[in-house]
């Protein structure tokens, strides 16, 4: 009886020990994590580089747009805009349609442009609290149990539940030997589920420069609207 006890107080230390082991190891790669982030914003502070986005609706690309970037006094990427592309306009209605009809039609047009325009203003205020990753509110996902991380494949998959809104999902692939990430995947939403919204995010780091976000995919699937967003041209600012 007292061998049976004894293992049965060894194996509840060992396991004791190895969860222990499990958060410390953990905490450590949460630590890296945000530290890499961190580095990666500050070094992007130097550099400017042009946005170029593509917004498609149900398959057809509706408008193109390019803009400067960089940091400002704030420590918020500033945006100019260099140029952009709309597709054309629907052709009037001949006078024989009436001027009524023609009226009326106009109107319809118009207020779905103005229901598009403030769609796509939600979505890029999305786009926002997740691009780029903030170190903070993965520090507080962890901390309310939120996160795990997965060894796999020579990177760590970091995925974190309820990141900026309840019921969201993000993964993140973290290479622990460069410090640096690669891929980003997110699951969110705007008003309600049923208006969903995923993000792909991948990086790519400058030549003896940090990471930076190279290519991000937006899906809003309720609408049909794929937005796809690069970035490029990325050049020191002279001091």
């Amino acid at each position: 009886m007292l061998t049976r006890t004894m293992a049965a107080l060894t194996l509840v230390f060992t396991l004791r020990i190895e969860a222990q082991q499990a958060g410390a190891d953990k905490q450590q790669k949460i630590a890296a994590l945000k530290q890499a982030i961190a580095q990666d914003q500050a070094a992007l502070k130097q550099y400017k580089w042009t946005e170029t986005t593509q917004t498609s609706m149900k398959g057809e690309v509706k408008k193109t747009e390019q803009k400067a970037c960089q940091y400002g006094p704030d420590g918020k990427v500033q945006k100019t805009p260099i140029s952009s592309a709309d597709q054309p306009a629907p052709k009037k209605e001949s006078k024989r349609a009436g001027r009524r009809g023609g009226a009326v039609k106009e109107a319809i047009v118009e207020n779905k442009v103005e229901d598009l325009k403030e769609y796509m203003q939600q979505v890029g205020a999305l786009v926002k609290e997740y691009v780029p990753p903030d170190g903070q509110k993965i520090q507080a996902a962890a901390a309310a149990g939120n996160l795990s991380v997965t060894p796999a494949g020579g990177l760590d998959t970091v995925q974190i539940k309820d990141y900026a809104k309840t019921g969201d999902m993000l993964s993140l692939g973290f290479d622990p030997t460069a410090k640096k990430l690669r891929s980003y995947k997110v699951q969110s939403y705007l008003k309600d589920k049923n208006d969903a919204v995923t993000l792909d995010v991948t990086f790519a780091q400058l030549p003896g420069g940090p990471n930076h976000v190279e290519h991000t995919v937006l899906n809003a699937t309720a609408k049909k609207i794929l937005v796809d967003i690069s970035n490029s041209g990325y050049a020191k600012i002279a001091q």
